[in-house]
């Protein structure tokens, strides 16, 4: 995690995500991410209830990943290897059918 203003940079390690996938309207699919984090790492303390929002096309390609703080934008940027991670499971075949079926629904 980057925090905006500062040098210091913490590196998380994802251990599970428990994705909430909503169709937004016919162009973009939202998906909430919880997650649970390896037992090495740990969240920034000042964040109180982190999350994750992933800004998907219907066709499942990912478009932003933002991090949430209790549901809501915050001050951090996730880094890039913890946008790998995140993308290794949206880009899941199980992730990416379920966006699919979803976006399919009229």
């Amino acid at each position: 995690m980057i925090k905006y203003g500062l040098d210091s940079v913490t590196e998380l390690r994802f251990q599970s995500f428990q994705p909430i996938i909503e169709r937004r309207d016919g162009q973009w699919v939202d998906i909430t991410l919880r997650f649970e984090l390896a037992p090495e790492t740990e969240a920034p303390g000042d964040l109180i209830d982190f999350s994750a929002l992933v800004i998907c096309t219907a066709d499942g390609t990912i478009v932003q990943m933002v991090p949430h703080d209790e549901g809501c934008d915050c001050e951090y940027q996730f880094t890039v290897s913890e946008k790998e991670q995140i993308a290794a499971f949206i880009n899941q075949p199980s992730i990416q059918s379920a966006i699919q079926k979803l976006s399919s629904q009229t």
